[in-house]
């Protein structure tokens, strides 16, 4: 592919040896995409554990291949469970990521966000670019969870929006992923735009959730930025060969089909990957 960004060999390295090794991937999230994201981890050849009490988060981490954190539907025990997770992550040097949902609306998921990248240096921080701007102190119009129409990524703001996702990943220290019609993927040096997707993605609830665990099967084997790619665009591909008339029931299930069967073939034929 001439668009193609990213050496697809590496990126279907990254997917051979989670098949192969099969990951344990600690997944602290909603009660709302559980058993989805417990499901896509499976797709993929990892394995998902769900472990979110207090007293046993923390040994649960040290036994896994990465985490991933969720603040959709947060509450005070995973509070507690994910900022003690995250610190066992560190202290073992597995890779991360949180998925900062809502931050955009709520100053209590916000300051918490703050306050776990600041303490447990997640290696993937993922967000729409209304929340991955209130965490950057922007203003944001936020639509709830969903991103803003101000805030939407165009021609005329993609730009501006890169240069704040660079400096948010280099103050941070870890690949900021901010997901949209077009996927911006950014280390602070080297920054990737992912093309692919569908609309239905948007019209099911969980697919942001799906795809934060998947970035944490992916990230297993330490490859951050691949890993990362990997997901995005193997999801946003997956959504592609799923779209169909009968509604987003029939979506849903399909997608789950397609995670698991797609062909490195597809993959590398389908990919939109660039290097900007």
């Amino acid at each position: 592919m001439t668009n193609q960004a990213y050496n697809i060999t590496d990126l279907l390295d990254i997917r051979h040896k989670v098949k192969v090794e099969k990951p344990l991937i600690h997944c602290i999230t909603n009660h709302i995409s559980i058993n989805d994201c417990a499901n896509v981890v499976l797709a993929v050849g990892a394995k998902p554990i769900m472990a979110e009490h207090p007293a046993e988060v923390s040994q649960i981490t040290t036994f896994s291949q990465a985490l991933a954190v969720n603040l959709g539907n947060i509450n005070d025990t995973r509070m507690k469970s994910i900022m003690l997770s995250g610190k066992a992550a560190l202290e073992k040097d597995i890779p991360s990521i949180i998925d900062i949902v809502g931050v955009g609306c709520s100053t209590l998921r916000l300051d918490f966000a703050k306050n776990f990248i600041l303490e447990c240096h997640p290696s993937v921080i993922k967000g729409n670019m209304s929340e991955l701007k209130a965490l950057y102190g922007m203003e944001s119009s936020a639509k709830g969870i969903d991103v803003g129409e101000k805030d939407s990524i165009t021609n005329d703001t993609m730009l501006t929006s890169i240069a704040m996702l660079k400096s948010l990943s280099l103050q941070t220290d870890s690949v900021v992923a901010a997901t949209g019609v077009i996927d911006i993927i950014t280390n602070g040096t080297d920054t990737y735009l992912i093309e692919n997707g569908c609309e239905m993605l948007s019209m099911v609830t969980g697919t942001g959730c799906m795809l934060n665990v998947l970035t944490a099967a992916f990230i297993s084997n330490k490859n951050i930025i691949g890993g990362t790619i990997l997901a995005v665009a193997l999801m946003g591909i997956c959504g592609e060969l799923s779209t169909n008339r009968k509604g987003t029931g029939t979506f849903r299930t399909k997608l789950l089909d397609s995670i698991f069967s797609l062909s490195d073939y597809n993959l590398k034929k389908k990919i939109r990957c660039t290097l900007t």
